[in-house]
């Protein structure tokens, strides 16, 4: 089905993009927000529609406008005002990600190329206070990006190689016979801790990082995609060891992060069933799941919020749209260029994650 950008144009002022939706229209008072600057952005970079390749100077200005003199970032902007109520080390991790498929990304100017840099460096001193395991996956998947672009130095082998051994540890500390995760728990974005573990292994070749890799996706892809469609973790209460996995909320952007992962999985080792798992997340989206209903709505291009007991969330806001439209992208673009080439050995450049 076709797949438009009108939504994320109708979500987006000369700001950036609005955090939440009222059905398909911007709710202005709910702001902006680095996480949602940072996906948006890594969308527009990967468009193909050159209106909207532009917005990316938009993205990439308030990503700049938000960070603090110390490396990190304030998240929420109300009106003409920075608010520190929900900073977070993800969103520094995914700004420092989006930034890092900036600085490679084809096609733009000197200026953006100049003003992607200058975030990178400026949050180098901050990467060694990140604790959180989301944080520093989304940091690894862009590090790694960058030296396989021709951007590393030993400063950025070193901090890749901190946070690869920081996550193997919390494999190790973690992993049962039967629960082979990272943590008791999972949450949200799950599949970016094995995604940054491929990514890792695509720039090191360390065998350990692509062992645990392969493990823990697919533990987490036998569990979500049991029933022959993608049954996401709900948010009400989360999948704790020893216990259920909770149907509802299901929501978009983890849908994303499963199928950029296994793009990630395929990208790494050219085995087809990652390429299939990915297929069959990304129908979650079009009605191959636990409701039956499309999430993506093909009149105003926006995507819902999620899936819930009764139904759809029916608002559109920034995550869910711009995590959808950064999933349709790249799933595409790799299914073409793995049609394009003859034997399945040239794959695809590094998948960013949300």
């Amino acid at each position: 089905m076709a797949v438009s950008y009108k939504h994320l144009k109708r979500m987006t002022d000369d700001t950036g993009m609005f955090q939440f939706a009222n059905k398909e229209e911007p709710i202005i008072e709910s702001g902006y927000t680095v996480d949602d600057n940072a996906r948006a952005l890594l969308a527009a970079i990967s468009a193909d529609d050159e209106e909207v390749k532009s917005m990316a100077d938009i993205y990439l200005r308030f990503l700049s406008a938000a960070q603090k003199p110390d490396g990190g970032f304030t998240n929420l902007k109300i009106g003409n005002t920075f608010l520190p109520a929900i900073d977070s080390e993800d969103s520094i991790g995914r700004a420092f990600m989006a930034c890092c498929f900036a600085l490679r990304a084809g096609g733009m100017s000197d200026g953006f190329k100049q003003t992607s840099k200058k975030i990178i460096d400026n949050t180098m001193p901050a990467i060694g206070d990140i604790s959180s395991l989301r944080a520093g996956a989304y940091m690894l998947i862009g590090l790694s990006a960058l030296s396989a672009g021709g951007f590393g130095d030993p400063a950025i082998d070193g901090y890749a190689g901190d946070i690869g051994r920081h996550l193997k540890e919390a494999y190790r500390g973690n992993k049962t016979d039967t629960w082979k995760w990272y943590e008791g728990w999972l949450t949200y974005c799950n599949a970016v801790l094995p995604h940054a573990l491929f990514s890792y292994y695509s720039l090191t070749g360390d065998r350990d990082s692509l062992d645990i890799a392969e493990e823990s996706l697919g533990f987490l892809t036998d569990a979500l995609l049991k029933k022959g469609y993608l049954s996401i973790v709900g948010n009400r209460g989360w999948w704790r060891r020893n216990s259920g996995i909770p149907n509802y909320d299901q929501q978009p952007v983890d849908a994303a992060s499963t199928i950029l992962a296994c793009l990630e999985g395929y990208r790494v080792t050219g085995k087809s069933e990652y390429m299939d798992k990915a297929s069959l997340s990304y129908e979650w989206y079009w009605g191959k799941n636990i409701n039956k209903l499309s999430l993506y709505d093909e009149e105003t291009g926006g995507c819902h919020d999620a899936l819930i007991p009764d139904g759809l969330n029916v608002n559109q806001g920034a995550e869910a749209t711009v995590s959808f439209l950064l999933a349709d992208r790249m799933i595409k673009e790799v299914s073409e260029e793995r049609r394009e080439s003859k034997n399945g050995q040239d794959r695809p450049h590094y998948i960013p994650a949300v």
